[in-house]
């Protein structure tokens, strides 16, 4: 943001004279955390607050902060407690149960192609839309194409057209993970690999789905931590970030 738009905000009232001192410095320090408002410019997205870990009233502050800031905000791993804070300062919040996000606003830019995001089965979901809603809400457009793991080998292929037109392929999956080496022998676009914590005993809450993405036999399979589908998210958005401006 340039100076005088900030001098501008101070003089109309709209901003304090503190808080435009915290936005020049690039962080506020609010004594429990310090609320990053640079990293829009340096990374093209703002600050993501983690919720897990935080209190319903920390976020409620670190989140109208950003808001403030950016017109926009986002928690991921949200519960209810931390929706009704956050509603007290920003009433226009919307929470999402499945995918635990919890926002206001969006990016206001629209990234050309899709990014397509994949579950091997419905008890992936959950790390499914917040890999989905995550991408949508940095601007992208969203194929969702669910219950596709390899034990239905058919329900997969009859999806390969949607799957070939996807400029970046967020592949979610538990149990043993085939999925996302599947996916990375079918298309020439990249694969971000999402194992989750859904399995039986020797599946060792993801452990092996990530052991298997990791060692996928198809080249440039790219593997986030277990149940990151925000990470998955945000790296495809990078990715369509980096098209975007190769473009200009």
């Amino acid at each position: 943001m340039r100076l005088q738009e900030i001098l501008s905000k101070v003089q109309r009232g709209e901003w304090s004279i503190a808080h435009a001192e915290a936005v020049i410095r690039g962080f506020e320090d609010i004594g429990f955390g310090k609320v990053d408002y640079a990293r829009e410019s340096r990374n093209g997205f703002p600050e993501v607050i983690f919720g897990q870990g935080k209190s319903s009233e920390q976020v409620g502050a670190i989140f109208e902060r950003l808001y403030r800031q950016h017109g926009k905000a986002m928690v991921t791993r949200a519960d209810q407690a931390m929706a009704e804070s956050v509603r007290g300062v920003v009433p226009e919040a919307v929470f999402e149960p499945v995918s635990r996000l919890l926002t206001a606003g969006c990016c206001d830019r629209h990234f050309v192609g899709k990014v397509a995001v994949l579950s091997a089965g419905t008890a992936d979901l959950s790390v499914a839309e917040e890999a989905a809603q995550t991408a949508e809400w940095m601007g992208n457009e969203v194929e969702r194409i669910y219950d596709v793991g390899v034990a239905g080998l058919d329900r997969l292929l009859a999806q390969r057209e949607r799957i070939r037109e996807a400029s970046v392929l967020i592949v979610v999956a538990g149990m043993e993970g085939a999925l996302a080496s599947v996916i990375g022998g079918l298309v020439r676009r990249p694969v971000i690999a999402v194992p989750t914590s859904v399995g039986y005993g020797a599946h060792f809450s993801g452990l092996t789905p990530l052991l298997s993405m990791l060692t996928s036999c198809a080249a440039g399979v790219t593997v986030v931590n277990i149940d990151n589908g925000f990470g998955a998210a945000y790296a495809a958005s990078i990715i369509q970030q980096a098209i975007r401006e190769g473009a200009k």
